[in-house]
């Protein structure tokens, strides 16, 4: 029975050593390829029986090719290895060749993976071919890169709600770093700079006063707060959703969202179910799709919330395209006071992808010299950058060079607002004792 000495024989090959052989014949065609390929070569023929040119052919395209520029590269090398034509030209089952055929004979060459190839050649175009070619499954085409490499160069404002919810999965496994600050407050450390004079005299006490060993401490350090304003106006309406998806992505950062007026959203999105929180954020934002007055929400985010604490010493992220419906000259005057606050702000313009972007707009023009980064987060591959720059990695220059002007009033973000308290200009939070009551008009 010759077609089953053929199976006992391709199953009894060592598949290892014949993938590392074709691996690097493979290798040699210029292809991309690595041991890890090979690796996964030889799993996939030992989960799928070679016992077809057709079927072994499908099986190493779809490992060895990544993209539709290979594939005739690909079909030379097969083609040398194991002879005749490539099942993808040929467009032909290989079973309903002759049993008789035999393949053209590869290439003599003193190295081994001619030896493996052309072992396994003759396995595969024998007589026994025909045996499984009834039973043999149609194998899908491979012709281009994963879907998580299409998902992630895909511009948001293209994807199907389908996508968009892969694209969580996809950014929940981003981490988003804040840079790390040193407090005010000291903690315990044996190799402190500090010696810690109270933990000392208390240890004295079981000495008979004698300060025999010293206790230290060192100022804590913590990572610094996050701040996100997303624009959900109705030219950012596209990718509102998926930057949406990114804030809740950010654990622990302060989100806000703004159109016509700013709405703190940070409890809406808390939720572990993507769809409640969006469903939240949309419910609690009454503007969404309107208008945009970037100044007027910047100035109710300092008023309220930034020169109160939030906004000092933090990372401010603004999700924008930057087109102002308001007077720019606001936006520059709010982006002014943020920039005496916040340690850096980082502005995010899915339409900078562009090659022809320029920010001539007047409220992206007015606020890009107060502007640490300025980057495209159009998809997801470019929302790692927006987390490097949110970290400071490599810490980018400025964008625009510009003399900083004086202020109008010393501690212009600190001014009293009837009603409201503020946080003194010394550098503490708004904690119980470091606030001073707002002036009554």
């Amino acid at each position: 029975m010759p077609s089953a000495d053929f199976r006992v024989e391709t199953i009894g090959l060592d598949l290892p050593a014949f993938a590392g052989a074709f691996n690097q014949r493979v290798l040699q065609a210029s292809l991309p390829t690595s041991p890890v390929v090979a690796g996964r070569f030889a799993e996939a023929l030992a989960l799928v029986r070679p016992i077809s040119r057709r079927r072994l052919y499908w099986t190493a395209r779809a490992v060895f090719v990544s993209d539709r520029s290979q594939v005739k590269a690909f079909d030379a090398v097969f083609r040398e290895v194991f002879g005749g034509a490539a099942p993808a030209q040929a467009q032909v089952d290989e079973a309903s060749a002759p049993s008789t055929a035999t393949p053209e004979p590869a290439a003599a060459e003193p190295d081994s993976s001619v030896t493996s190839s052309a072992s396994l050649s003759s396995l595969v175009s024998g007589s026994g071919a025909d045996t499984d070619s009834s039973s043999e499954e149609e194998i899908p085409v491979a012709l281009g890169p994963s879907d998580e490499e299409v998902l992630r160069e895909k511009r948001f404002d293209a994807l199907s709600p389908h996508e968009l919810a892969r694209v969580y999965e996809l950014m929940s496994r981003m981490r988003v770093a804040a840079p790390r600050r040193r407090t005010r407050r000291a903690e315990r450390d044996r190799h402190g700079e500090r010696i810690d004079l109270r933990r000392t005299l208390r240890g004295a006490l079981r000495t008979g006063g004698d300060p025999a060993q010293l206790r230290r401490r060192r100022r804590r350090i913590v990572p610094r707060r996050i701040v996100m304003l997303c624009d959900i106006s109705g030219s950012m309406e596209p990718y509102a959703r998926a930057y949406l998806q990114f804030l809740t992505c950010a654990r622990g950062a302060e989100a806000f969202v703004f159109a016509t007026r700013l709405t703190r959203v940070t409890r809406a999105l808390a939720s572990n179910n993507p769809q409640r929180a969006m469903q939240n954020a949309a419910a609690a934002a009454p503007d969404w799709s309107s208008g945009t007055r970037i100044g007027d929400a910047l100035k109710t985010f300092l008023d309220r919330h930034g020169r109160r604490g939030m906004a000092r010493g933090a990372v401010i992220v603004i999700l924008s395209d930057g087109w102002e419906r308001g007077d720019p000259a606001v936006v520059a005057r709010e982006m002014q006071r943020l920039r005496r606050l916040a340690h850096r702000i980082v502005w995010v313009n899915p339409r900078a992808a562009a090659s022809e972007f320029a920010p001539r707009t007047g409220g992206m023009a007015a606020a890009l010299p107060y502007c640490d980064a300025l980057v495209s987060g159009h998809n997801l591959a470019a929302l790692a950058e927006v987390v490097d720059a949110i970290a400071g990695n490599g810490e980018p220059p400025a964008l625009v060079s510009f003399e900083e002007a004086e202020p109008e009033e010393p501690w212009a973000s600190a001014t009293p607002v009837a009603g409201s308290s503020v946080a003194m200009p010394s550098g503490y939070g708004p904690k119980r004792g470091h606030t001073t009551p707002g002036w009554s008009s």
